[in-house]
């Protein structure tokens, strides 16, 4: 029976079906949602104005803002399943060796190697560079170290660049600030397994998805409201981006109510597109209906993709080497070759980075992912194997950023 496209007969197959295979579409999912990133900041960046989608979409959300809601889609599927075979310890264990050492390598690339150079470029000398002081490249490595952006440049590097005379300070990698709400989105889903809400009170999910929806829909008029009520509530990004990654835990609590339906996923596509061109309300209605499209293409895409990414995942180092190469080509003045050709090297440059990133670090860090508290809190209290079943290391090379 086909399922590569919208208009197929539909099939009754669930997405408690398929779940528990490797056969699905997360890697070239995830590979296409990072190089959107890259397109849309192209823009800013390089001096082209603003992304098109924000005028195209009537102000409700740019590429890269559909690009990362599709991350923390896919992330909230496939960490609650991570969450639902693994103690706390073995979980978080899994996402620091995910998230952690390329970030940090990141870090350190961008104040050791890329900061000097453009300082030298801009100065002609590297003297008042390596500062202890604020701003300099030791506050930038301390200040960013713990995921949640402290500092976004150092001194006056990338000043001149069209998005350095925009907004007026020195930015490195504008992309980062995200990573610091999937790690929450993480402990979020870390605690409820802890507590066994995910095994034994899995509605609560689905409740929690709605709620946090709805606030992010209504969050622009009731802002004040909402951080009267919490502090965090008054974070719009902080309610949107959870809202969107408990969509996906919510799917995968309850993958044997979610059918693969193509008619089901060509009706979901038009209210996401609808909602999001033409009548609005994308972030009430458009964005269960994008979380459904993102999950049933994962297993319904065409299975020449399902090897795209099988083996190795570029879309973390993509992700978050995008902004700094496409900074470090505007310095060099690349972007007066118009923004296509800007697009285009940006995008072969970080993959570049990316390949490097994934081999030199990436892959040999989640190697690590059944050692020491990996193997889980009864193996480090006992000195047993209290790691869990082994199901979560089919999801580590798919494990959103």
């Amino acid at each position: 029976m086909p399922t590569s496209a919208l208009s197929t007969t539909p099939s009754r197959r669930t997405l408690g079906d398929v779940v528990g295979g490797r056969h699905n579409a997360y890697g070239i999912i995830r590979f296409v949602l990072a190089s959107l990133v890259i397109v849309d900041h192209a823009f800013p960046l390089g001096g082209f104005g603003r992304d098109p989608f924000w005028r195209l979409t009537g102000d409700q959300e740019s590429l890269g803002g559909l690009a990362v809601a599709g991350f923390f889609i896919v992330s909230g599927f496939l960490i609650a399943r991570s969450a639902m075979s693994n103690d706390l310890i073995g979980f978080l264990w899994r996402r620091i060796l995910r998230i952690m050492p390329a970030f940090w390598l990141c870090l350190a690339v961008s104040a050791l190697a890329i900061g000097p150079w453009i300082y030298h470029m801009q100065h002609d000398t590297l003297l008042g560079y390596f500062t202890r002081g604020a701003g300099g490249p030791v506050a930038y490595l301390v200040n960013n170290a713990a995921l949640e952006v402290g500092q976004y440049g150092i001194l006056d590097v990338f000043l001149p660049t069209p998005y350095g005379q925009q907004v007026q300070a020195s930015v490195f990698n504008g992309s980062l600030w995200t990573l610091i709400y999937e790690f929450r989105c993480y402990l979020i889903l870390g605690l409820l397994a802890a507590f066994g809400v995910l095994a034994r009170a899995r509605s609560l999910v689905p409740v929690m998805a709605a709620v946090f929806v709805v606030l992010g829909a209504v969050h622009p008029a009731a802002e004040p409201i909402l951080t009267t009520m919490a502090p965090w509530l008054g974070d719009i990004q902080f309610v949107r981006l959870t809202g969107l990654f408990l969509l996906g835990s919510a799917a995968a609590v309850y993958p044997e109510r979610v059918p693969l339906d193509g008619r089901l996923a060509l009706g979901a596509l038009f209210v996401a597109a609808g909602s999001l061109f033409y009548s609005g309300g994308f972030h009430f209605v458009g964005v269960p209906a994008m979380a459904y499209v993102t999950l049933w293409f994962a297993y319904c895409a065409p299975r020449s993709l399902f090897a795209f990414g099988a083996r190795n995942d570029y879309s973390y180092g993509i992700y978050i080497y995008g902004f700094l190469v496409q900074q470090v080509l505007a310095a060099l003045g690349w972007q007066r070759l118009g923004v296509l050709a800007y697009i285009v090297a940006a995008w072969l440059l970080t993959l570049g980075c990316a390949v490097v990133s994934w081999h030199l670090l990436e892959k040999p860090a989640l190697q690590l992912k059944d050692w020491g508290p990996g193997k889980g809190l009864g193996h480090l209290l006992e000195r047993r194997g209290g790691a869990g079943p082994g199901a979560d290391r089919g999801l580590d090379r798919v494990n959103p950023i």
